[in-house]
């Protein structure tokens, strides 16, 4: 998978524990950056945002310390300018196609374009044997997860089931495939053998 990865253009790396997944991204993250991340299980499963605050150096932008919305819609604008996104996958697929399903679009859009660098940590839970298998575990698995954790009123929030529903909650509203980095160093993979998030 590591090769798979590096020839989309992609640094990756595998940690065989949380422990050393979490001391492997405040490794690659260097003092005096801007950090920030999505709505991710993994990296609080990790203990990585209170890793991070250990360092004093580092400038953190946490939208679960924003006290309106309006401040939690500024740090979403913030992050596009972050020098690290920290984040997770819905799936990944063996030949290293990530995939994400986002509610809001705001997590698929700073992987796309906008933070200098984006760090995926990725349990291998999450591997999927195609693409086409990693976006089912995307949407049937993650996606009534995730709902009912949000309590999003969706057909998969009261069955855990996907339905393709087009309900205005869908938290499967934008699908996302990333298939190769433009950019030399943007992508980062932490790969760690665990199972972590959903």
């Amino acid at each position: 998978m590591i090769k798979h990865l590096q020839r989309r253009n992609i640094e990756a790396c595998y940690c065989a524990t949380a422990a050393e997944a979490c001391e492997k991204v405040s490794q690659i993250i260097p003092d005096g950056s801007t950090v920030t991340w999505g709505g991710t299980m993994t990296i609080h499963e990790l203990n990585i945002p209170e890793r991070l605050r250990q360092r004093q150096s580092l400038n953190i932008l946490d939208r679960a310390e924003a006290t309106s919305p309006e401040e939690v819609q500024q740090i979403y604008l913030q992050a596009f300018t972050a020098d690290y996104y920290l984040t997770s996958a819905n799936a990944i697929s063996e030949d290293g196609v990530i995939v994400n399903i986002d509610g809001n679009g705001n997590r698929v859009a700073a992987i796309t374009w906008g933070p200098k660098h984006v760090v995926f940590v990725i349990g291998m839970n999450k591997v999927a044997q195609t693409v086409e298998a990693a976006l089912a575990r995307a949407r049937s698995t993650a996606a009534p997860i995730n709902a009912q954790r949000f309590e999003i009123k969706t057909p998969c929030q009261i069955d855990g089931r996907c339905h393709n529903c087009n309900s205005p909650d869908s938290i499967c509203s934008y699908v996302h495939f990333l298939r190769n980095s433009r950019q030399q160093g943007r992508h980062i993979v932490v790969l760690v053998g665990e199972d972590l998030g959903y």
